[in-house]
């Protein structure tokens, strides 16, 4: 593990909606304004100086809880989400205030999801198998102390849906939060201990550093007590998981492609496209990051884009101008100019000198496969459109545009042979249907949510039951009646 990888977790982790109703389908709301006195987080109540502090005190911790019935983390559970709803305005503010990215409205909606979907212990279940031999039992099993890493696009979210999860399998948590968002991370951590102090438990089920560094993050994972590492992040994660020597779950880079054939919807499509890679301007790491769309239908879902929901399109004398304001050089590589990650639509625009109104949510243009803005994922609302000829070439492009991440992608078809096909061969974590893409996680769709899809490990959408072991228990001859 060397210092460049950790540099790669600690400052690009990425990786996300509210509760299921009807209007979920619609625009969500999305006031960006931040005002007011918010909190600025000092050491206590789980959020201490320096690591190895920190990791001592999470061990202590985990030491009391393993013994605890998990009715007890439950009703500890229980408090958080009731901690998250009563914050979730101030979460939401302090996460656009410190990053400057995304929009409070959003945010405030992915809070409710994580109070509302998050599943506790409910899905940590016991198999039996009996039989002439006697009584086996396979019970679910703490792994101790979590080592964790979280995003600057999701943070306090991932902090605070991780925590359930781990707490309610028995595990302590130690998180090194993206320093871009300490302040944010370190106010949820403070949460989840006040949650847990009031249901009459202990400190330090959740802990911080108040300022987390390369080092720190670097100590975490080589620390002996940290035994399981759990990375939301960038594409350097599965690299740095797999070499500490220790059980990781990582959840790695995602370029989502959507792809409309010519039996979709198109009106709903458009619409629905257009939610799902604006929400939170297009943070979420399941967000649409383009658009393959076959031609005979591409000039009616561009109207409907443009006419109905509020996007402005690109001719491409103005996308070459807007690639070189959101993509730099680096070392010969074209990369995201993190100045305008999770940025407002008419704010690019206005880099650019185009002055559309704030009411613009989405830039949309047409472009090759290989265009950069359509390859790099930017995590902005900006939407690239390629047409294809029919459903094979797309299914073929939608492939290669989502790069082997095996994260998530959208269809909107009405045909079944179709969407079997694609679903087949993109192989991906999550697999949308006819909704936007935030329906993968439960908002607006069944099932629940999470804010780490370990896509490149295997364990796709976590939960509490991903962060156990399983123990075998088994009674020879006894206890087994017939």
């Amino acid at each position: 593990m060397n210092e460049l990888d950790i540099q790669s977790i600690v400052s690009k982790v990425i990786c996300e909606i509210s509760e299921t109703t009807k209007s979920s389908q619609k625009k969500p709301a999305c006031d960006s304004k931040v005002g007011g006195s918010l909190p600025v987080i000092t050491v206590g109540k789980g959020v201490f100086e320096n690591m190895e502090d920190a990791i001592a005190a999470a061990k202590e911790a985990q030491r009391k809880l393993r013994m605890m019935p998990n009715e007890f983390r439950e009703q500890i559970i229980t408090r958080i989400r009731e901690k998250i709803r009563e914050n979730v305005d101030t979460l939401a503010k302090m996460g656009v205030e410190e990053t400057g990215m995304g929009r409070v409205g959003h945010k405030v909606l992915k809070h409710q999801l994580v109070a509302d979907k998050t599943p506790g212990t409910a899905c940590i279940s016991p198999e039996v198998f009996t039989g002439d031999q006697g009584l086996t039992l396979i019970e679910r099993g703490p792994w101790g102390v979590v080592g964790a890493v979280t995003p600057s696009t999701n943070p306090s979210e991932t902090i605070l849906c991780n925590a359930i999860g781990m707490i309610a399998s028995g595990n302590t948590v130690v998180f090194n939060p993206h320093p871009g968002a300490a302040n944010t991370s370190n106010y949820a951590v403070q949460l989840v201990n006040e949650a847990a102090i009031e249901c009459g438990a202990f400190l330090n089920l959740a802990v911080s550093v108040r300022q987390p560094t390369l080092e720190s993050g670097n100590l975490m994972f080589k620390h002996p007590d940290t035994v399981l590492l759990v990375a939301t992040g960038g594409p350097g994660i599965v690299k740095v998981i797999l070499s500490s020597g220790k059980r990781g779950i990582a959840a790695g880079a995602g370029n989502p492609p959507v792809f409309v054939d010519e039996t979709a919807n198109i009106v709903k499509a458009a619409e629905d496209i257009i939610n799902g890679a604006t929400f939170d301007n297009n943070l979420p790491c399941i967000a649409e990051k383009e658009v393959v769309v076959v031609d005979q239908v591409a000039d009616k879902l561009i109207s409907e884009m443009i006419h109905n929901n509020d996007c402005y399109f690109l001719s491409n004398d103005l996308v070459d101008q807007l690639t070189k304001e959101v993509l730099i050089e680096n070392n010969g590589h074209l990369v995201v100019n993190r100045k305008w990650v999770g940025k407002d639509a008419d704010k690019i625009l206005e880099a650019i000198n185009i002055k559309a109104g704030e009411n613009i949510r989405c830039i949309i243009f047409e472009g090759s496969k290989d265009h950069p803005l359509i390859v790099e994922e930017l995590m902005m609302p900006i939407l690239g459109i390629v047409r294809v000829r029919d459903v094979d070439e797309g299914i073929a492009v939608s492939v290669e545009l989502e790069g082997g991440n095996r994260h998530s992608a959208h269809m909107h078809s009405m045909n079944i042979e179709n969407l079997t096909k694609f679903a087949r061969a993109i192989d991906t974590a999550i697999f949308v249907k006819n909704a936007p893409s935030y329906a993968g996680i439960g908002f607006g769709g069944e099932g629940f949510t999470t804010f780490t899809i370990a896509s490149k490990t295997g364990e796709g959408l976590t939960n509490a039951n991903t962060f156990t072991k399983a123990r075998r228990c088994v009674m020879s001859e006894f206890l087994y009646i017939r």
